[in-house]
């Protein structure tokens, strides 16, 4: 079989007349300019050494040999299969550059390019242009490519790449050509001959490249047409010994198209180049190049222009990655001043005009709408409230919790056509699920005039053969006006307006948590105070029970024991009520003073005198207080000054550099005191040991003969003149460890740890009864603490609140020295150190012996 393929431009045939007609195969056309051969592979395998892997090997270079015998030189062969082994990928084409070819006895240099298409190896021939050099290219691409870089935006960047793409290949006019999201053509940028008519800013119909042509822009980045009215060849036999067709998509010399070159022949353009633009994998855009004469490229021009849209590629990417950025940027800085404003827990709607100005920077448009709890808020060129209503129901139709845009509302909702001119097109952000809210931005009516290159509506033509594709034969500018319709809303502005959307929903929430947060701080401030309550009562019955066993002891008889215990109790009663009265707050000491007094003071004669400032007393020390004012007053109605007319009292309060309170009572007056009283009453136990144990004070009393003297010195933290209020102390967490024993190893040394006098000496009573050989008492953490250091217990019962802390730091050096212990409280068994001691048993108040057993039993 005799093939020709030829090498121009001397126009002569490539004589293989004596070639095997078997490895030789190819289907379609080639340009006149360019030879192209197919070599099937099973051939190469069927003539292949043992080693049927290697036949990109010797079989290779055999074969080569013997298609161009006397005129392709031993090396090509080895040339060709390196290349081969270099092909990355199914659409990888690989080159040689300056290629010494004989015949007879003329030498001619060709460039050749190498790729696979699928068993087939296809080997393509030019005449090279012996004036560049090798790697002239890569010399040529750089300063391009670092010219381009320095764009400042998309369109500039276009700009300087089409000036330098022309410069390159010296082609009359270069267009950068953007594909739209409607798969229209736009040309972005554009370099051209001086005389030529711009072809700038024309759109061009998506029929213009359909479909399969996109698709092999996407697989071939180059693609050269160097002279339209070229006839070409037709490469013999029309189908491989299998029957199939050849796919010539990757042979950059290959034939286009009839309609193609009809099309570029109307436009008056007689040779083309075009270079795709390639991005991420998807096809951006071309480099679109027109000359208006045949223009043979050479193959080195040619890969610098194609390696030239490769790196613009990516230099295009990171532009628009740099303003991607700029943009989420700018987003962020409104999500963080909306979340600032908003800060306040002030709603959408109130801040309306502040969100708004945030916005519109980043999101330009001429109307917003906010529509939120039904509230209805607007700024700008909007519909009306009732227009808006109407327009609601529609949106309510689209997607859920996405954003929704168009530029031609009236295309979509017929009825906006009444507000078309001051809302031709929205872009809705939704800020909640049921019931739908939003805020809607509004972009005026537009008219804008579209440049088409040709009449849009009127891209393909009645063939010879029927309804087919023809080329257009005008070319000329034709405008479409366009009305109700607005500005698009980029990408960007989108991807905008979808943050501003996640940081309004995210205000939505946090609104909406705290809300939740509030009713649930409400939830447990009740229950604190029901706990607290519960407290309260559970250590007034326990001090009511313990004044009851306490009183006992001195009381003579029934009625004795009826006033004694009554006397004590209302007057905790009547402290009770004064530091109620104003919230558990501070109380005056004045006033509780008088309160005691007025039962046993009469006439119009002022039998008590107060001097120094007035004292306001915490809760715990006017408790404390009360009682031990009680039992002074008493004593002094029964035995001292209050008990004849002549008698006088007079309580001095003297505060402290440190911030504590000295008080000073003296009675003067009454009967002379001859010496202390040898029995000692519960009476002068609460008077002589409340104040150090219940305050960590001080106490002091003296029987002088003219009549009872008495100092206290109360602490800072327990008296103030102002309204600072000490910090309560917060309990560490630790793990407790409880050994078991038996119950007579259990109260060999008891400490209980209480910090209120009267439950801590019922408790010690109860604890003897029940057989403790020693008991310890301490009143304090510290105190505990010391007690523990000194010589460990073998069993501790502790108050969990020991005035402004807790008991959990004896709890944890009880836990590490193995001591079992129990807890006591009037919270119930929730107390604060559950969660650090969920083991440890609680004894809840009020409680008795039986109760107390009970829980030792258990341990």
């Amino acid at each position: 079989m005799s093939v020709e393929l030829t090498t121009i431009p001397d126009g002569e045939p490539l004589d293989l007349t004596n070639c095997d007609r078997e490895p030789i195969h190819a289907l379609g056309r080639v340009q006149s300019y360019g030879a192209l051969i197919a070599i099937s592979s099973d051939w190469i395998i069927q003539h292949a050494s043992e080693n049927i892997d290697a036949y990109l090997g010797a079989p290779a270079e055999a074969l080569i040999g013997t298609l161009f015998t006397d005129i392709v030189p031993a090396s090509l062969a080895h040339d060709i299969r390196g290349r081969m082994q270099l092909l990355s990928g199914p659409d990888a084409v690989e080159r040689v550059f300056g290629v010494a070819l004989r015949r007879g006895d003329e030498e001619m240099m060709l460039d050749l390019a190498i790729h696979c298409s699928d068993r087939t190896i296809i080997i393509e021939l030019e005449r090279a242009d012996a004036s560049i050099g090798q790697a002239d290219y890569v010399s040529q691409v750089r300063p391009m490519i670092d010219r381009i870089a320095k764009g400042r935006d998309v369109e500039h960047l276009c700009q300087l790449a089409a000036r330098q793409l022309r410069g390159l290949v010296g082609f009359d006019r270069v267009m950068v050509y953007r594909f739209e999201e409607d798969e229209t053509g736009t040309v972005v940028a554009e370099a051209l001959r001086t005389g030529l008519e711009p072809y700038l800013g024309l759109r061009y119909p998506a029929s213009d490249i359909p479909k399969q042509a996109r698709a092999l822009y996407k697989r071939s980045l180059l693609r050269i047409i160097s002279d339209v009215d070229d006839p070409g060849f037709a490469i013999t036999p029309a189908q491989s010994p299998e029957g199939a067709p050849l796919d010539l998509s990757l042979s950059s010399t290959r034939a286009v198209s009839p309609i193609h070159l009809e099309y570029l022949r109307n436009m008056g353009v007689e040779a083309s180049l075009s270079v795709s633009i390639l991005k991420r994998g998807k096809l951006w855009g071309l480099f679109a190049c027109h000359h208006m004469s045949p223009r043979i490229l050479p193959y080195s021009v040619r890969t610098a222009a194609e390696l030239f849209g490769q790196l613009f590629a990516f230099v295009l990417d990171q532009k628009e990655a740099d303003i991607e950025r700029a943009e989420r940027d700018a987003a962020q800085e409104v999500h963080d001043h909306v979340m600032a404003q908003l800060a306040g827990g002030r709603t959408i709607a109130d801040n309306f005009e502040t969100l708004i100005d945030s916005i519109l920077p980043v999101i330009p448009h001429d109307g917003a709408v906010g529509w939120v709890d039904g509230e209805f808020v607007c700024r700008g060129a909007t519909p009306t409230q009732e227009e808006f209503l109407g327009l609601t129901r529609f949106l309510n139709t689209t997607a859920v919790g996405t954003i929704f845009n168009t530029d031609n509302i009236a295309g979509l909702y017929p009825a906006a056509e009444d507000f078309a001119e001051r809302a031709a097109g929205l872009l809705a952000l939704p800020v909640s699920r049921r019931p739908r809210d939003y805020i809607v931005l509004f972009r005026r009516e537009i008219a804008r005039s579209v440049t088409w290159a040709g009449n849009p509506q009127k891209p393909v033509e009645a063939g010879p053969n029927g309804i087919r594709l023809t080329p257009r034969k005008s070319f000329e500018a034709w405008k479409e006006v366009v009305r109700s319709k607005s500005a698009r809303w980029s990408k960007q502005e989108i991807s905008s307006a979808e943050a501003l959307r996640v940081t309004l929903l995210e205000v939505v929430l946090r609104m909406s948590d705290e809300a939740l947060e509030e009713r649930a701080r409400a939830q447990e401030r009740q229950e604190l105070l029901i706990a607290e309550l519960n407290h309260r009562v559970r250590n007034i019955l326990n001090l009511i029970r313990g004044l009851v066993a306490q009183s006992s002891v001195e009381a003579h008889s029934a009625g004795e024991l009826t006033e004694v215990i009554g006397g004590r109790i209302h007057a905790l009663a009547r402290a009770h009520d004064q530091i109620t009265r104003e919230n558990w707050s501070a109380a005056s000491l004045r006033e509780l003073v008088v309160t005691e007094c007025e039962a046993y003071v009469s006439g119009d004669a002022p039998r008590v005198n107060l001097a120094g400032p007035d004292i306001l007393l915490e809760p715990l020390a006017f408790s404390t207080m009360a009682l031990v004012l009680h039992e002074l007053v008493t004593n002094a109605a029964k035995y001292g000054a209050l008990s004849v007319a002549s008698g006088r009292v007079t309580l001095e309060t003297v505060p402290e550099p440190d911030g504590a309170v000295r008080l000073k009572w003296r009675e003067v007056g009454g009967p002379p005191i001859q010496s202390a009283p040898e029995r000692r009453g519960f009476g002068s136990t609460i008077i002589e040991r409340s104040v150090p144990y219940d305050l960590k004070g001080e106490a002091r009393v003296q029987f002088d003969v003219a009549g009872l003297r008495a100092e206290f010195v109360l602490p800072a933290q327990s008296v103030t003149v102002a309204d600072a209020r000490p910090a309560a102390s917060s309990p560490a967490k630790v793990e407790t460890l409880r050994p078991k024993t038996d119950l007579g190893t259990l109260l060999a040394d008891v400490l209980l740890v209480e910090d209120n006098m009267i439950i801590a000496l019922d408790t010690e009573d109860m604890v003897t009864d029940l057989g403790a050989r020693q008991v310890r008492l301490a009143g304090a953490a510290a105190a505990a603490l010391q007690e523990i250091a000194a010589r460990p217990p073998s069993f501790a019962l502790l108050d969990v609140n020991l005035g402004t802390e807790t008991s959990g730091a004896v709890a944890d050096a009880l836990a590490k020295a193995g001591v079992p212990f129990a807890f006591a409280t009037g919270y119930g068994e929730d107390t604060a150190l559950s969660e650090q001691f969920p083991d440890i048993p609680v004894l809840k108040k009020p409680y008795g012996k039986t109760d107390l057993e009970a829980l030792l039993m258990r341990l």
